[in-house]
């Protein structure tokens, strides 16, 4: 079984990045199919157009745009990919990284398929910021990605011990991010009271619902900006904004900027 270096990928790198610990590696998929292989560092892929198949020791996963995932070091895995074009932006975390920019490091083994709407965002922004690529984009980057990172480990601190419909309205609401739910509707599908739902939800996911919801939107949104042949029009219905305007004003207050801006620095 091969290991993969620091900055070593299947495929053609488009580019590579070194911050101090860590390693970001833009790379277009071009092997249809990679065998088992590891990492001698922990690192996130996320995809940033088209399909690819993982397969590790517990599961396989189909990855469509949009997909994040992690890897602990030495985590062993394989990847098939579909015909098409298929990009993915690689982050290699080197452990003096974790220590240094994180508290007490990422202790998570395995490989995981990362789902968190704001990680994901974050990771978007990290992209943006790559492509931006100012005198700020450095000291921005490892901000953000400490951010993420302390996010993740937050949340999977968080999920040992979490009632059984708080995974079932993760899963509703991620399988219909454009579904513009009513609070007594989706308390009547999870079968509990809509007081409870509203109260509740921030002890389990870090913010509202309505915060968790616009912010799934968005991320959606972000997914579909890479693709050239859709309007900002078409991506706002698709995400289930009211209209373009509304689609302006919650990413903005997500993501800081205008899709339109964003959609520049993202497509460079």
């Amino acid at each position: 079984m091969q290991l993969l270096t620091t900055g070593q990928f299947y495929g053609q790198t488009q580019r590579l990045v070194q911050l101090d610990g860590l390693t970001l590696t833009d790379t277009a998929y071009t092997h249809e199919y990679v065998d088992w292989h590891y990492h001698e560092n922990a690192y996130f892929t996320f995809i940033l157009a088209g399909t690819v198949v993982e397969g590790n020791k517990k599961e396989v996963v189909h990855c469509p745009a949009g997909t994040l995932l992690y890897h602990h070091w030495q985590e062993a895995h394989y990847n098939h990919k579909p015909p098409g074009f298929t990009r993915g932006l690689h982050i290699e975390l080197e452990p003096a990284w974790l220590t240094g920019f994180t508290s007490g490091g990422l202790a998570i083994q395995g490989s995981l398929q990362v789902r968190d709407p704001a990680i994901k965002t974050t990771i978007y922004r990290i992209f943006r910021e790559l492509q931006l690529s100012d005198e700020t984009s450095p000291i921005a980057i490892q901000a953000l990605l400490s951010d993420a990172v302390q996010l993740l480990g937050s949340r999977r601190r968080a999920t040992a011990a979490v009632p059984p419909w708080v995974g079932r309205v993760r899963d509703l609401l991620h399988d219909t991010p454009a579904k513009n739910w009513t609070l007594p509707e989706l308390a009547h599908v999870l079968a509990i009271h809509p007081a409870h739902l509203s109260r509740s939800f921030p002890t389990y996911f870090a913010c509202t619902l309505g915060q968790y919801i616009r912010t799934l939107k968005v991320e959606r949104a972000l997914t579909l900006l890479l693709d050239r042949r859709l309007s900002l029009q078409d991506i706002a219905f698709a995400c289930g904004f009211f209209d373009q305007s509304h689609f302006s004003r919650c990413f903005k207050a997500v993501m800081a900027d205008q899709p339109a801006r964003c959609r520049k620095l993202l497509l460079r």
